[in-house]
């Protein structure tokens, strides 16, 4: 099955060669990788790969003739990122615990270390990734668009039960990780402030540098914020691995005990197969929708950097809130709606795997998760991460909320920020519990990073 059966609902390419319907040339082009026929993909691979080895002149520089702009790395991590999608979906095992996200987040980062990703190649992918800030882009436009449409009544219920599984999980997380760290001769002090708040801290971004300036300059060890961010970076690396695993195993769960999976749905509401058969119509696509769908997202997402400065509130989380109120109090005529729904369906179709490679080559350092792999400092982030999980299966339960879900939202409190956010819930195949995931990532990791800072001056 292909990687992309869950988030490209089975979009296919038909041969250009109607007659040939049988021999080997038919096979090469029913077998798909992303959803190009294999001898597509391997033309526009070797088109892209060959360019990053050859430099032209541009006026008076001699530059790679693989641009180093969105166009060149559009087409880096896409070649990339459905080739490795494609892969961790074939493998046994792997392919249960979320193989294709797997793959394309850390393999890019151990090809750039090991020198495999060359120069051009990592130009290309910086231009998209930084300069052009895909990855906000992205999020703005899975944030809207599934909240957009989203039932209203389960965008309601939903983030009023979600804060209970993220506190009882977090609570569950640090008894856990204390006491297995003390197992392994780590005390509660390094196990808490430098292990555990960088787990749940939200990401590097929103959280391991505040949290390293907060420490710095508190005088935490008598280190530099840079010395700080490099003993912190490991646990939170190495406790979105595990987060991945564990959404891809819970995925597989949901598939074979369906009464555990609202396959989608976070929140039981009595009519929940009238909800499901609503998020399994497919409805025809308009273009013009679309459009008017990216333009609110990023209307959303300029919204929350505006209302930002006023508030003291983070951009992102002003942004997901703008969204929610606007569904809640029927702001946004319904065609608007579907068009920001189908613009999330066009995005997160096509280019979730893609993004990943962008983000295992920016921010996941290989070279740093590989360094504080010990089998004692593995186990108490794993075992952190897996009380985090197994608390919001069982609290969801109680909540009436469907486990497998309850559990994958509670999963992003251990993610890297928005980076984590994707990697989990595409590893478990519900991208639309996004706007969830990202209250549960952000706002849980900021009460983490505050905790976390505020707690040492007492304890330091």
């Amino acid at each position: 099955m292909s990687a992309y059966s869950e988030l490209a609902n089975g979009i296919a390419l038909d041969s250009p060669f109607p007659a040939a319907k049988n021999g080997l040339f038919t096979r090469l082009m029913n077998f798909k990788i992303g959803i190009l026929p294999l001898p597509a993909y391997l033309v526009i691979a070797a088109i892209v790969y060959g360019a990053s080895l050859v430099e032209v002149k541009k006026g008076a520089n001699i530059v790679s003739a693989l641009p180093a702009d969105m166009l060149g790395g559009f087409a880096v991590i896409m070649v990339m990122g459905w080739l490795l999608a494609e892969i961790g979906a074939r493998i046994p095992v792997l392919k249960d615990i979320g193989g294709p996200a797997i793959l394309a987040l850390f393999v890019p980062s151990a090809m750039l270390a090991y020198g495999l990703y060359n120069p051009a190649m990592n130009a290309a992918t910086v231009a998209v990734m930084k300069t052009s800030n895909f990855l906000y882009f992205y999020i703005s436009c899975l944030v809207s668009g599934s909240m957009l449409g989203m039932n209203r009544k389960v965008l309601i219920q939903g983030f009023l039960r979600m804060f209970v599984p993220l506190l009882v999980g977090t609570i569950a997380a640090t008894a856990v990780g204390i006491a297995v760290g003390l197992l392994f001769g780590y005390t509660p002090y390094r196990t808490f402030f430098f292990i555990l708040v960088p787990i749940m801290g939200g990401g590097i971004g929103e959280g391991i540098l505040p949290l390293s300036a907060g420490y710095a300059e508190l005088g935490v060890l008598g280190k530099t914020q840079g010395d700080l961010i490099a003993m912190l970076i490991p646990a939170a690396l190495i406790g979105n691995v595990v987060a991945i695993v564990l959404a891809g195993a819970l995925d597989r769960i949901g598939r074979k005990y369906e009464q555990y999976s609202g396959k989608g749905l976070l929140v039981r509401s009595g009519n929940d197969n009238e909800l499901l058969k609503e998020m399994g119509e497919v409805k025809a696509i308009e273009l013009p929708l679309m459009g008017c769908g990216m333009l609110m997202a990023c209307g959303f997402w300029i919204l929350g950097g505006l209302l930002a400065p006023y508030t003291g509130i983070p951009g992102p989380i002003l942004m997901i809130l703008g969204a929610a109120l606007a569904k809640v109090l029927r702001i946004v005529p319904e065609r608007m709606e579907l068009g920001a729904a189908q613009m999330y369906k066009f995005i997160a179709g096509n280019l979730t795997y893609p993004l990943l490679v962008g983000l295992g080559v920016l921010y996941v350092p290989w070279n740093d998760l590989a360094s504080a792999f010990t089998f004692g400092y593995f186990c108490v982030c794993a075992a952190s991460v897996t009380s985090l999980v197994v608390s919001g299966w069982f609290i969801g339960r109680v909540l009436n909320m469907y486990p497998v879900e309850s559990a994958a939202v509670t999963a992003c409190h251990s993610g890297l920020g928005g980076t984590g956010d994707v990697a989990i819930l595409s590893a478990c195949n519900r991208m639309g519990l996004i706007p969830f995931a990202q209250i549960s990532t952000r706002i849980g990791g900021a009460f983490m990073v505050v905790l976390g800072v505020f707690a040492i001056k007492f304890f330091g």
